[in-house]
């Protein structure tokens, strides 16, 4: 298509300085005729182009013209450059070579200035490659199997059709339509082993509001009230926002949080061990005590 050709020419100017219609030509497979068309055409959108013929001529653009001056602001040439460097660090395919291309366009530094690790400390390299495989099944719509692991290390094996990454409650998340359960679900990305990209397709998109249609997320929201020990602080400033938190005279902590009510609120209050106490709701402190018995009796 011409518009793409044009793009390109642009590209290879602020690229080369200059280029002659013969290699312009040769480069796209046209003749130096379409090319020196396709020069009238940028002239004519207000782009700073020209030609000299004859000897050491050749096609170029003004020295001084960076494609803010005729298209962009330069909040948007930021918005795109910082949208662009984040899908880099997350690996995306093709986007350096786009990168590099429109960071000279917009006379811009092209450092990088952000990075992502998926994976927690002392993780091993097969968190990663997760993360890899859950990216590549969702952008190429493949069906993935895995096995996964509750709070509780029950194993169960699924099928999902993957459609999002979510990083929530300081968590990495595949969201996803679950073949088994016929429903969507939300997986914890470190529960899940044995990941494997099927060579089956899907259609399914991510519907409008991903939380209400995912039984994971969609339970009873309670205000979980706790008492942390003091000794405890590190998880506290890292877990919980300064708004939930109170700190008694004793250097322990208050915290007063709304979460979903389901078999992970009950596992992650359990792993503070005996350096948390469930306060309020009643009925959780009471499961809790409930798990905690049960677990004792393992040791009897």
């Amino acid at each position: 298509m011409q518009i793409n050709r044009l793009l390109e020419i642009i590209y290879i100017l602020f690229d080369k300085k200059v280029a002659t219609a013969k290699e312009l030509a040769e480069h796209f497979e046209v003749s130096q005729r379409t090319i020196y068309r396709d020069v009238d055409a940028l002239s004519a959108a207000s782009i700073p182009i020209y030609a000299n013929k004859g000897k050491g001529g050749g096609i170029s653009l003004l020295d001084n013209f960076v494609i803010k001056k005729s298209i962009l602001s330069k909040k948007e040439q930021t918005d795109i450059l910082a949208s662009l460097q984040g899908m880099k660090a997350l690996n995306v395919l093709d986007v350096e070579p786009v990168l590099k291309k429109l960071a000279a366009m917009f006379d811009a530094n092209c450092s990088s200035w952000i990075d992502v690790d998926f994976s927690h400390w002392g993780s091993c390299s097969d968190d990663k490659e997760k993360f890899n495989l859950l990216k590549v099944a969702i952008i190429n719509k493949n069906r993935v199997e895995f096995d996964y692991y509750s709070s509780f290390g029950e194993k169960t094996e699924r099928s999902l059709e993957p459609l999002k990454l979510i990083f929530k409650g300081q968590a990495w998340y595949a969201y996803g339509f679950c073949t088994v359960k016929s429903d969507y679900r939300i997986f914890k990305v470190t529960r899940i082993k044995n990941l494997a990209i099927l060579d089956e397709k899907f259609t399914r998109n991510v519907p409008e509001d991903i939380w209400k249609e995912s039984n994971e997320v969609t339970n009873k929201i309670i205000t979980l009230v706790m008492r942390i020990e003091k000794s405890m602080a590190y998880r506290v400033y890292d877990e919980f926002g300064q708004d939930a938190i109170t700190k008694n005279a004793d250097g322990s902590f208050i915290i007063r949080t709304n979460l979903p009510e389901n078999e992970w609120v009950y596992g992650y209050i359990l792993s503070f061990g005996d350096y948390g106490e469930v306060l309020e709701p009643v009925h959780v402190k009471k499961i809790i005590k409930k798990k905690l018995e049960n677990s004792l009796k393992k040791y009897s």
